[in-house]
């Protein structure tokens, strides 16, 4: 897997300089090649944004930094 992020130009910002922000997209380790799900997430100081990374303009889930903390220590730990 890369580790290079994906980064996107808000759609708020203009051509014209001005206030822009960019967010990286990184893909879950353990999304595999083969189309299966696969889970994106982008962190920002204050909201963790996830999506499908196979509907990338689809809907996002954001999560409070100290919560998508709590949850991957969680899956980190769980039996499958």
């Amino acid at each position: 897997m890369s580790t290079e992020l994906a980064w996107f130009k808000s759609t708020y910002s203009s051509n014209e300089g001005g206030e822009c922000v960019e967010v990286a997209w990184r893909k879950s380790s353990y999304s595999g090649n083969e189309g299966g799900a696969c889970v994106e997430v982008a962190e920002t100081p204050g909201v963790v944004h996830v999506r499908d990374s196979k509907d990338k303009s689809g809907p996002q889930l954001t999560f409070d930094p100290a919560a998508w903390k709590a949850f991957v220590s969680f899956a980190a730990t769980a039996e499958v």
